[in-house]
């Protein structure tokens, strides 16, 4: 059950990153799904490493920490994912 709960994060936490983030990102679902979960182990991981991880109601702190860390995996997911597609069209400063 706990794998399901991990999927189930994974998808709200990617998703809302996605939609946080400007632009158009070009990453498939299921990758969006893994990066949200990589960004809440990472914000998981701040939150412990900070001493907020556990605290009694509802943890308010770990929550948004996730969340940062879902943005900053899924906009580096993303830019990988154009790199590997070649997407990204980029422009030479002149």
């Amino acid at each position: 059950m706990g794998w399901l709960w991990a999927i189930i994060v994974g998808l709200v936490l990617g998703l809302i990153a996605k939609a946080i983030l400007p632009g158009k990102q070009t990453l498939p679902l299921w990758l969006t799904v893994i990066c949200g979960m990589g960004g809440s182990v990472l914000g998981n991981a701040v939150s412990t490493w900070i001493g907020v991880n556990d605290t009694k109601g509802f943890d308010w702190t770990r929550h948004v920490l996730q969340l940062i860390g879902a943005v900053v995996v899924v906009a580096v997911g993303d830019a990988l994912w154009s790199m590997y597609k070649g997407t990204r069209k980029t422009t030479a400063p002149r």
